[in-house]
């Protein structure tokens, strides 16, 4: 890589892994118990500590910065949440000692603004936490955008199995190509390339786990439209983008319907840093209309319907499909 973005690539990779470690502390414990948010979906003490940790090392950094991020201390703070409160703070002074709970509280809280459109940083601080609790798959994924367009990603995969080690962590930024490490950071950066394949019915394609996120339902139409005779292989998070980066699959799709057949708007946090290693690997990521994914709209992907991630190659193939069962006529809510 050249010169361009060099502190703030640096500063995202060291980031995630410094998260990742909290994570992996947090799930190989008794205490990687969830609380229930507002939207009824799950949060852990690894969720707050990854988002704390990552927040005070863009700050310490980029003093002032823009941050975006999926969490705040809402629940953390509630009385009857003390005791996981007492909790985090334990497991960040395991990292950064003498660290106090307002230095922890208020790091969280710095990712609850509205997206700066010239210069702001995205945050997923454990996405698939479902996944996290089961003790399959998940990422933390940090993304920079400026002027709308992204520019630097590091996408960290604890649990994804590497050459020789357990872990990856991805690397992008914008014209300068992805790249996977090992989840200790050592060594040099490995270029990645997503795959080769063309022909339609050999796709390998990655959905969801959990059916509320993806109607799996309709992937099996677009799939048999496609004469797709292999199983779809379901994983939890941004992990999907990072097997399709790196060539192990060939494309994602993301259809959430809701009970009305509405598709839902995505949070930015979830796609921007996938989306970016997997364009930065010489592969192609739009919404199933074609349309690239605007991270112009603020916290969500307003003007966006769905998702399709894959190789390039056969990108239109599957847009074809999902335009011949006539998905695109459904409207976001």
């Amino acid at each position: 890589m050249d010169g361009r973005y060099t502190t703030e690539t640096q500063t995202a990779l060291e980031a995630v892994a410094e998260a990742a470690r909290l994570c992996q502390s947090v799930g190989g414990s008794s205490e990687a118990q969830a609380l229930e948010k507002r939207d009824r979906s799950p949060v852990t003490i690894a969720d707050f500590g990854s988002q704390a940790l990552i927040c005070r090392a863009l700050r310490q950094v980029f003093p002032g910065v823009s941050i975006v991020a999926e969490e705040d201390t809402g629940e953390l703070v509630k009385p009857e949440n003390q005791h996981l409160a007492a909790q985090l703070v334990r497991y960040v002074n395991g990292l950064r000692p003498d660290t106090t709970a307002e230095d922890v509280l208020s790091w969280i809280d710095c990712g609850g603004v509205e997206p700066d459109p010239d210069y702001f940083w995205t945050l997923d601080p454990l996405d698939g936490t479902k996944g996290f609790l089961r003790g399959d798959q998940y990422a933390i994924s940090l993304c920079l955008v400026v002027g709308g367009e992204l520019a630097v990603a590091a996408l960290c995969c604890p649990r994804m199995a590497g050459a020789s080690s357990q872990g990856r962590v991805f690397g992008a930024a914008r014209g300068l190509g992805a790249f996977q490490l090992p989840l200790d950071l050592a060594g040099d950066r490995q270029p990645i390339r997503v795959s080769d394949v063309r022909a339609p019915s050999a796709i390998r394609f990655t959905e969801s786990v959990e059916p509320g996120h993806s109607t799996h339902e309709v992937s099996a139409r677009i799939a048999e439209h496609l004469g797709i005779a292999a199983k779809p292989v379901r994983l939890d998070s941004q992990v999907k983008y990072g097997a399709v980066a790196r060539g192990e699959l060939d494309a994602y799709l993301l259809l959430p319907l809701d009970a009305r057949r509405r598709f839902r708007p995505q949070n930015i946090w979830d796609h921007a840093g996938g989306t970016l290693v997997v364009t930065e690997a010489g592969g192609r990521v739009t919404d199933i209309e074609g349309n690239r994914l605007d991270f112009t709209q603020g916290r969500t992907l307003a003007r966006n319907r769905g998702v399709v991630a894959s190789n390039g190659r056969v990108h239109d193939s599957v847009l074809e499909a999902i335009a011949a069962l006539g998905l695109g006529v459904l409207e976001v809510p």
